[in-house]
């Protein structure tokens, strides 16, 4: 099926997390390489880190720890409770982008690789628990994105079927993957490899899908 760049407002917008609605890297950043340390391998530059595809620990700490993995997803989660918190920013834009969304009765949901505690942690620290009917984060479901597992558990009940009538905002390749896997729009923000990818609609930030929408 070719790309059509949608011509009207969708049925469901489903949001990743990270550094798509909130400035998070930081702290992943800092975590890895304190994990990195702890484990006694090589540390990660800046460049490494956004190079690196956002998968789920579950998917990625296995390759970079092997039979240790377990133990450097439990420290690299000590780590990350000390400080994802006080270092969690709202980027610009976000927190009208969802008002507006809300406005126009369009059903939200969040579909992350972060741990799914964590996660919800942190959406009702911001306080937007009534904008999203479903956040879905790591191991919520049995395999983490860019599986259309999340996708599915995010519309659960809502009568909306996951495809062009969604649309699927984030920052990177995994959240491409995961919307071309179960037929949704993807919406890139930022100016990552991601946005680099073919068939999808590119938008700079928050604040242009929030004209995106406005000028439907």
């Amino acid at each position: 099926m070719s790309f059509v760049l949608p011509s009207r407002l969708p049925q469901a917008i489903l949001f990743d997390w990270d550094n798509t609605l909130v400035d998070t890297w930081k702290t992943t950043f800092d975590g890895i390489n304190s994990t990195l340390a702890r484990m006694d391998k090589p540390l990660m530059t800046i460049d490494d880190f956004w190079a690196t595809p956002h998968l789920s620990l579950r998917d990625s700490f296995p390759e970079m720890f092997g039979h240790h993995w377990q133990e450097a997803e439990k420290h690299f989660y000590e780590h990350v409770l000390e400080t994802h918190i006080e270092n969690l920013d709202i980027h610009d834009g976000a927190h009208d982008l969802l008002e507006l969304i809300f406005s126009k009765g369009i059903y939200m949901g969040v579909v992350s690789n972060k741990n799914g505690p964590l996660l919800r942690r942190e959406v009702s620290h911001i306080g937007w628990d009534p904008h999203f009917g479903k956040v879905v984060g790591a191991r919520d479901t049995a395999e983490d994105k860019p599986s259309p597992l999340p996708v599915k558990a995010a519309l659960e009940n809502t009568g909306i079927f996951h495809g062009p009538e969604v649309w699927f905002v984030g920052d990177s390749i995994v959240d491409v993957r995961c919307a071309k896997a179960t037929g949704c729009i993807p919406i890139v923000v930022g100016h990552d490899e991601a946005s680099r990818e073919d068939n999808i609609v590119h938008l700079g930030d928050c604040k242009m899908l929030a004209k995106f929408i406005e000028n439907m």
